[in-house]
């Protein structure tokens, strides 16, 4: 368990904004901070420690938050913070440029330079909702002068890289309980890989990343780019590295460094989508054959044989088991799929 969850409801109300304020110094960077919502101010954080980063998810009433320069000098961390609007909206003052992040988007800022946040919501009704990213600056494989042109800029998280960025962001918070110490390396490694391939994105300058970091981000953004198109019967090695604008030597390669062939990747993501399907009670009434075909597999009676290969069970029975209850398996005694056809 890597996780902490800390609550201001568990405080008297005329507590609760000094303990926020105290708590953020402690957890981000030391502001000052007001806001209309003093008096009662319900507000939650969950923290995720990853290694040398933390992201933390935040819950809060509006408020407004000033990083000055005395503040500064009595304390820099030396870190970037990426926020990630989820509810309301961030309006940021930094490096003499202005953005404002509604959801879903994006907001580099720099513990080292003075700013100003404000955020709202619509009406000025129910809490704010953001996630935050912290690690120090000399993680990232790009130069300062170059990420500093990014600090207060909109940073799109709805499409692209970045949305595949913000994706996983949600993606790490949402299953923070299942992650335990060993996990935080292998996590930090990957997150700051794909922040770092994000920027560089939009700074135009992959070619400046290590190889290493330039082919993990490389490899999910193929891996999101094959889940988006599972029920695409023509997904395949050609479509896939076009999409990509590599070659196909090059993606078989990538995958050979995974184990598996880009065909086996493919299957078993099928399969496991199937699978999900099968057990899913609303789902009861579909037919397993309209199941296969939602998820690419054409032809039925290629998909039983896949199906009871990988799971040592029919569709069909594995459909009534589940539904039924006799079933017990979890996702994670199910055996891997097989990586023949």
């Amino acid at each position: 368990m890597i996780e902490t969850v800390l609550r201001s409801q568990d405080l008297p109300a005329l507590d609760r904004f000094a303990w926020w304020h105290e708590m953020t110094t402690q957890s981000l960077v030391p502001t000052l901070m007001r806001s209309d919502h003093e008096a009662e101010f319900p507000a939650s954080l969950r923290l995720l420690e990853l290694g040398p980063a933390r992201l933390m998810r935040l819950s809060y009433p509006p408020l407004q938050s000033r990083r000055t320069p005395p503040l500064i000098r009595r304390s820099d961390p030396e870190v970037y913070s990426l926020g990630l609007t989820l509810r309301g909206t961030m309006a940021l003052e930094h490096h003499g440029r202005q953005a404002v992040a509604p959801p879903q988007d994006l907001l580099l800022y720099d513990s080292s330079h003075p700013f100003d946040a404000h955020t709202a919501t619509r009406d000025g009704v129910g809490n704010v909702e953001c996630m935050i990213l912290q690690f120090p600056r000399n993680l990232l494989p790009l130069p300062a002068h170059d990420l500093a042109r990014l600090t207060a800029t909109h940073l799109p998280g709805t499409q692209g890289i970045g949305a595949l960025l913000a994706e996983h962001l949600t993606g790490l918070a949402r299953h923070a309980a299942a992650y335990t110490p060993a996990d935080a390396a292998r996590l930090s490694a990957i997150t700051l890989d794909l922040v770092a391939a994000t920027f560089a994105h939009h700074l135009e300058a992959e070619t400046a990343l290590p190889p290493e970091t330039h082919r993990q981000a490389l490899q999910m953004r193929i891996h999101a780019f094959i889940d988006q198109h599972l029920g695409d019967p023509d997904l395949c090695t050609e479509t896939v590295a076009a999409a990509h604008q590599i070659s196909t030597r090059y993606l078989y390669r990538l995958f050979q460094d995974q184990g598996l062939s880009i065909a086996a990747w493919i299957r078993h993501r099928r399969l496991e989508r199937c699978r999900r399907d099968l057990t899913d009670p609303t789902m009861t009434s579909r037919p397993i054959h309209a199941i296969a075909i939602r998820w690419g597999f054409i032809n039925a009676a290629h998909f039983s044989r896949l199906f009871r290969s990988a799971y040592g069970t029919s569709p069909a029975d594995y459909r009534h088991h589940a539904c039924s209850g006799t079933r017990q398996e979890s996702s994670t005694s199910v055996r891997k799929p097989s990586t023949t056809s």
